[in-house]
């Protein structure tokens, strides 16, 4: 099998920026399920066959050096959070294809070697002072 040419990784590159640029409004994280008893002892939910009041979701997430964060969503709220939760693992897909296809472009672009030269000096750069200034009184 023939490795793509730089040509049409390139190409293909710009398709997923355009995939990208398409995924619309996303939010990590998941949504759960709740049933719950009230403790209330006449209540229809302390019937063993009953699954108990709800439902309630809740949409929760892992946010760096705080732990789980979440919030109790309404029921119109539940299929945009749905919608945004699925937008989010296309954008993780999409973001992943394009690292892995930056990757092959690196390794198919050849080695450039007048850019991995230091640029030539041209005499035109500031020197700093040749003597440092004293201090005029001593620290306190």
């Amino acid at each position: 099998m023939t490795e793509p040419s730089l040509g049409d990784l390139e190409q293909q590159r710009e398709w997923l920026y355009a995939e990208l640029a398409g995924t619309g409004d996303f939010r990590r994280g998941s949504i759960s399920e709740n049933y719950r008893r009230c403790g209330k002892p006449n209540c229809a939910c302390a019937q063993p066959d009953h699954p108990g009041h709800g439902p309630r979701y809740l949409w929760t997430r892992t946010v760096a050096g705080r732990g789980t964060k979440g919030r109790q969503l309404s029921a119109e709220e539940v299929a945009k959070v749905r919608a945004e939760l699925a937008n989010y693992q296309r954008f993780a897909a999409v973001s992943e294809q394009i690292v892995e296809v930056n990757e092959a472009i690196c390794e198919a672009r050849p080695p450039n070697p007048a850019a991995s030269a230091p640029p030539a000096a041209t005499g035109d750069e500031k020197r700093g002072s040749a003597s440092r200034s004293r201090r005029r009184s001593p620290p306190r």
